[in-house]
């Protein structure tokens, strides 16, 4: 459904499995940070919301949204998460720049999460302009953070349900 028609902070609390021993990788673009930066605090404040504790929440940098699939990749091989939440901003220019990112960006994540156990969220925003993005980021259409969060918590606790 289109954000439009949707608040991305809006869900059901009570529908939420308890997150207090799951472990997080979010991987965060510096790209645009004024964006992305507002995404991670509504993600990390979802997760401890819903339990997660702070010991438990791992955030690594990467330069732009583009090295998000490898940062996410290296957090799957080399740390000890159950899921990683993947947060990025790209805003339409006047160049097919935009294009070939988000291109990159959507099959990058969409690989790991088909060869992975660990789910890969997709918290990349995707606008034609900075307002749209503002809007998506604790604005008028709530935080994606929040959203992307509380997939996090739902693709794991759906993984550990089928062990």
């Amino acid at each position: 459904m289109a954000t439009a028609y949707h608040n991305l902070s809006e869900y059901d609390f009570n529908s939420v499995p308890d997150a207090s021993t799951m472990r997080f990788g979010i991987v965060v673009s510096k790209w645009n940070y004024e964006i992305t930066g507002a995404l991670l605090k509504g993600a990390v404040e979802t997760l401890k919301k819903h339990g997660a504790k702070e010991e438990n929440i791992l955030i690594k940098f990467v330069p732009g949204s583009f090295e998000l699939t490898f940062g996410a990749n290296q957090v799957i091989e080399n740390c000890d998460v159950d899921g990683v939440i993947a947060i990025g901003c790209v805003i339409k220019g006047d160049t097919p720049h935009f294009d070939y990112v988000c291109m990159g960006v959507t099959q990058g994540i969409t690989h790991l999460n088909a060869t992975s156990d660990i789910p890969v969220i997709y918290g990349l925003i995707t606008t034609s302009d900075m307002q749209q993005a503002v809007d998506r980021a604790g604005g008028k259409h709530g935080n994606k953070g929040d959203e992307c969060a509380i997939t996090a918590i739902k693709m794991i606790d759906f993984v550990w349900s089928l062990k």
